[in-house]
């Protein structure tokens, strides 16, 4: 990897537009490093620095001034410290740190600062942006109300996302966080969503997977991936949400829409912990600064949808918090649930069940919801959050013996289906059409002989029946996002033949 950075190249751009004219003599601020160890760099001499100034060290180094002290400045290095000493000097630039943004972004595996971790050219970009930006005035803002599909069936139902959301995902460690969101990722394949993808603190091998599932099965050339990698130095982790922000919103102000996952926000927590501990600000709850509320609010507000005025564009973001032992109440999980317009929980129980995606239809909400929903899919799945939450109720008590009351069977056995119509393998989106048409089946009992277990082969081969059996149905939906009453009998007919064709097949002996 080059010594240069974008910071370098955009340094000299500025001083080239100066060349050939005659510049006066400045005064240049220099302090010297008094010391560095851990990530951090304690410099004198400076004492007109600005909180988060952009500073140079003798080597090549870039830094950041994280807090400001009587006699001293506490420098986050921006990387490997080890060739900083006691006593190099350090410069003020004038400047605040700032990342590339562009096009030439597009496709391409970064670090925070835009230097290339996929073995490609630098990125050749015409602009920076400071990675701390303020987020849109309400008056520039417009109402949530264009959906962003995720292809997935439980969360396009249930919880629907608006373009200019910010939807939490929380949950234990290993229960399918990061697949969900990379779900939503991968269904943008068709959309004309820009999708930028954080990986603060995660193991390498786990962002090589993210990488290579988004190539298999979705347009990589459509997205970003920012590594600020658990092997970074912390300064990389701390800024990479705030310039995976930055460069997203690129898009966003173009008129354009994007969506950014931020993997994870706990393990950026932490980061922030340790810089404010080494830097020796005051703890509060668990060691946390004072400031780690605001520190995600700033940067998770800058997640709007546009007003038509503004360019009309959006910016969509899905934060990821882990949670241990399923304990919502912990800190940093309750500080993004209040910062957020809704949270996805994925509960460890559902998924060691094989109930894939493990959400947690009791916990989980959008407070959003039908304002950004399609009509034709709000008009369907009206009933199916209340009857799959009395399902799981009735569930528990069918183990302490058997249930004889034909209305309870009849509600455990709609359950049932309904349970198996969430579960839905990864990278198996469903269009909006396929969706109407499940839950309308669902709905309309049109799937009440169909033994639970079928459903995953109807769920696969539906898609091509649909445009081969109600193809102008699916053409209405997908043109209009409304549903009449002509195409929702025409989609559960279609639908119903399907499940007889299927029953036989699967009920035959191996």
């Amino acid at each position: 990897m080059s010594d240069r950075t974008p910071l370098s190249d955009w340094l000299d751009h500025s001083r080239a537009t100066l060349a050939g004219t005659p510049l006066t003599p400045q005064a240049e601020a220099v302090g010297r490093v008094a010391r560095v160890a851990d990530g951090i760099a304690q410099v004198t001499g400076l004492p007109d620095a600005a909180l988060g100034a952009l500073l140079r060290f003798e080597g090549g180094q870039y830094g950041f001034a994280h807090s400001l002290n009587t006699d001293e400045i506490d420098v986050v290095v921006l990387d490997d410290t080890s060739a900083i000493e006691a006593g190099e000097k350090v410069t003020d630039t004038g400047e605040v740190l700032r990342v590339p943004v562009g096009e030439a972004l597009l496709g391409r595996v970064i670090d925070p600062l835009g230097r290339p971790l996929d073995d490609g050219p630098m990125p050749e970009t015409d602009e920076t942006h400071p990675v701390e930006r303020p987020a849109p005035a309400i008056i520039e803002r417009d109402n949530v109300s264009q959906p962003l599909e995720t292809g997935v069936l439980v969360v396009d139902s249930l919880f629907a996302l608006g373009r200019g959301q910010r939807e939490l995902i929380v949950g234990d460690r290993a229960t399918g966080k990061t697949a969900l969101a990379v779900d939503a990722i991968v269904n943008q394949k068709d959309s004309d969503v820009i999708c930028v993808y954080v990986a603060v603190g995660q193991r390498a091998t786990a962002v090589q997977r993210v990488i290579e599932a988004v190539r298999e099965h979705g347009r990589i050339e459509r997205c970003i991936f920012i590594v600020g990698g658990a092997a970074s130095a912390p300064g990389l982790q701390w800024i990479a949400p705030f310039a995976g922000m930055t460069m997203a919103e690129y898009f966003r102000d173009k008129g354009q829409h994007a969506l950014i996952v931020i993997d994870d926000l706990t393990r950026h927590a932490a980061t922030h912990r340790e810089l404010a501990l080494l830097t020796r600000e005051p703890p509060g709850r668990e060691a946390y600064p004072g400031d780690i509320f605001y520190l995600h609010a700033r940067l998770l507000e800058r997640a709007a949808k546009l007003s038509e005025e503004n360019g009309g564009g959006s910016l969509t973001a899905l934060p990821i918090a882990e949670t241990d032992a399923g304990n919502l109440s912990a800190y940093i999980p309750t500080n993004l649930i209040s910062i957020t317009d809704g949270q996805i929980v994925l509960d460890s129980h559902l998924f060691a069940a094989n109930q894939r995606p493990a959400v947690d239809v009791g916990l989980s909400v959008s407070r959003v919801g039908g304002k950004a929903q399609w009509p034709a899919l709000r008009k369907v799945s009206g009933r199916v959050r209340l009857d799959y939450a009395q399902f799981q109720e009735l569930e528990m008590f069918t183990r302490f013996g058997g249930i004889s009351n034909p209305r309870v069977q009849k509600q455990i056995a709609r359950g049932a289906r309904i349970r198996a119509l969430l579960a839905q393998p990864r990278f198996a989106g469903l269009r909006l059409a396929d969706q109407v048409a499940l839950l309308a089946a669902l709905a309309d009992g049109a799937l009440d002989a169909t033994a639970p277990e079928t459903i995953p082969a109807l769920r696969l081969r539906l898609p091509r029946w649909l445009d081969a059996r109600a193809g102008e149905a699916v053409a209405e939906i997908r043109d209009t996002g409304t549903l009449s009453d002509e195409t929702r009998a025409a989609l559960v007919a279609a639908v119903a033949a399907l499940a007889q064709e299927i029953a036989p097949r699967e009920a035959q002996p191996e």
